[in-house]
């Protein structure tokens, strides 16, 4: 496993393929208040690029193109908040994307565990650590726990998809799932403009 640390952007060289995983890393889960500190890549090759983010520098035209480009698949795990936390700092909406969380909600209805960590050991058999989950991401240097902690929570969700996809197709879920990610950009949308929890127009 190689992992890259890349300043502000990724370079314009890197080929992620048809798919690439993504994930962040911020100062906390209010995306108006605590800012994106690192946006973690991975083509799932074993291998993961890191952009660190400089306070106030969001301008990555590179990271964005990719955010953006149709032919390539964003796979995330609860992709409801790096979706709506890139949009608030990076300006764009991503797209085409899917999502470990609510594939394995749609058919994993045997149980409430559809953490990161329960999926990697339970359909990989990979024990993931959240120890570095609440440190300080912000910090000008990261440490080496820290990169690995954000490298491994890309490293693994092609082969979760590739389980899951099996899954939602042995229940007859495959269409549901891809109506589900087609909306979330949007659903993470109305997170940003006030519709969330209490104010969820999906409620009551």
């Amino acid at each position: 496993m190689t992992i890259t640390v890349h300043l502000n952007d990724l370079p314009p060289d890197i080929d992620f393929g048809a798919s690439v995983a993504i994930d962040t890393e911020t100062l906390g889960l209010k995306p108006h208040r605590d800012r994106l500190c690192v946006v973690q890549l991975s083509a799932g090759d074993g291998n993961a690029h890191l952009v660190q983010f400089e306070k106030g520098h969001y301008d990555a035209p590179n990271l964005t193109a990719l955010l953006v480009n149709p032919a390539v698949l964003k796979i995330f795990h609860f992709g409801r908040f790096d979706i709506a936390v890139m949009q608030q700092y990076l300006g764009v909406k991503t797209g085409p994307v899917y999502c470990t969380k609510i594939a394995a909600k749609l058919v994993r209805t045997f149980t409430e565990r559809h953490g990161l960590k329960d999926l990697c050991r339970e359909l990989l058999g990979v024990e993931l650590s959240k120890q570095q989950q609440t440190s300080d991401w912000g910090q000008a240097k990261l440490t080496p726990e820290q990169l690995s902690y954000a490298a491994s929570d890309v490293l693994h969700l092609h082969a979760l998809k590739e389980k899951l996809d099996a899954l939602l197709a042995r229940e007859g879920r495959t269409e549901l799932a891809a109506a589900c990610f087609g909306f979330l950009p949007y659903r993470a949308e109305l997170d940003l403009k006030g519709w969330h929890d209490d104010a969820d127009v999906f409620n009551h």
